[in-house]
């Protein structure tokens, strides 16, 4: 994690860089602010320090060193248990179909939207219901 708060406070100290040659460019060409750019390049810059701030935190709070940070770290130490997952669940497939269909209605049609709408209620209550009936009930 202190190589990856390291990047991200280079990173931020390069998009200040950045958005002040960009500024003093546009003033050069345009003989005026150019104001999406300039604003755009510092908050990335913003970005780069919130998110290198936040992991400095995590990295002092967390009480020690993770396993990606030791070099006698094993693979297996990074190895938590992640959850239940159901490798062969098709809603997930089904959700993300809904999705694009939702997405789509909003910028082609109206009516596309219902129907991806029809199909989340569907998906989402098969998925949450997908130990309950079927081979792998409880």
């Amino acid at each position: 994690m202190r190589v990856n708060i390291n990047l991200l406070n280079v990173l931020a100290g390069f998009f200040i860089i950045a958005d002040v040659a960009y500024s003093v460019w546009a003033m050069i060409e345009y003989g005026r602010l150019e104001w999406v750019g300039t604003i755009g390049i510092g908050l990335v810059a913003v970005m780069s320090i919130f998110i290198g701030f936040y992991l400095n935190r995590s990295f002092h709070a967390q009480g020690g060193a993770l396993p990606e940070d030791r070099l006698d770290a094993s693979i297996d130490d990074g190895d938590p248990e992640l959850g239940h997952f159901s490798p062969w669940s098709w809603w997930p497939l089904t959700l993300s179909i809904a999705a694009t269909l939702t997405f789509l209605g909003l910028a082609a049609g109206v009516w596309i939207a219902y129907i991806g709408g029809a199909v989340f209620i569907i998906a989402i209550v098969g998925w949450v219901y997908e130990y309950y009936r079927g081979y792998f009930a409880h």
